[in-house]
């Protein structure tokens, strides 16, 4: 009998301005927005059954277009959302955010006051991530995220995934990650570097 494999797309989301709105509501570039065009021209023949999101809207922005193509909805899941780093949705500056995130990947416990822990965001995307498959195992699955829960995630299933990798994915970014039927990551292909650059 032939294995039950499950693809995920993690879509890493497109150049996203930080001198406007909040972590939630800003969107992207105008490089972002001509990215996102090649994120849907790479995926346009892969069959996606189905589309999900972090709430924010540069990983929503990233994957509408190819969602819209394909007559699908995304569907949002608000334990997707990026790692808090900082409390109260403000924006942080990549030069202040950096140093901080190697510490956070560093040491799993510790968090900036009213941030999350590594080891608390990946506990809340891993348990989402594994509720989408178990829904859709069997199914192509596209998920807009962002760096460092993408990374999370990713490092759920392998531990080469990790700061490092981190600071080496692009904005946007694509990995095709193939999963058994006992979610064991088989395989990773990046797609984003192949393709467009």
């Amino acid at each position: 009998m032939e294995e039950v494999i499950t693809t995920i797309y993690m879509v890493r989301h497109g150049e996203s301005p930080k001198t406007e709105g909040t972590e939630r509501s800003r969107g992207l570039t105008e490089k972002g927005k001509e990215d996102a065009r090649i994120v849907a021209d790479i995926l346009q023949e892969e069959g996606i059954d189905t589309f999900v999101s972090s709430p924010y809207s540069r990983a929503v922005l990233t994957l509408e277009g190819l969602a819209k193509s394909q007559g699908k909805e995304i569907h949002v899941f608000e334990d997707l959302r990026e790692m808090v780093f900082v409390p109260g949705d403000r924006i942080v500056a990549n030069d202040e955010l950096y140093p901080v995130v190697r510490r956070l990947f560093a040491d799993a416990a510790y968090s900036l006051p009213g941030g999350e822990t590594i080891a608390v965001c990946q506990e809340r995307a891993m348990r989402v991530l594994q509720q989408i498959v178990h829904t859709h195992r069997g199914k192509k699955i596209a998920i807009g995220t962002h760096g460092a829960i993408m990374t999370l995630m990713m490092g759920g299933f392998d531990s080469r995934y990790d700061v490092d990798f981190l600071f080496q994915t692009s904005k946007p970014d694509i990995y095709r990650m193939e999963l058994n039927e006992k979610d064991e990551c088989i395989g990773v292909q990046r797609m984003w570097k192949v393709a467009a650059r």
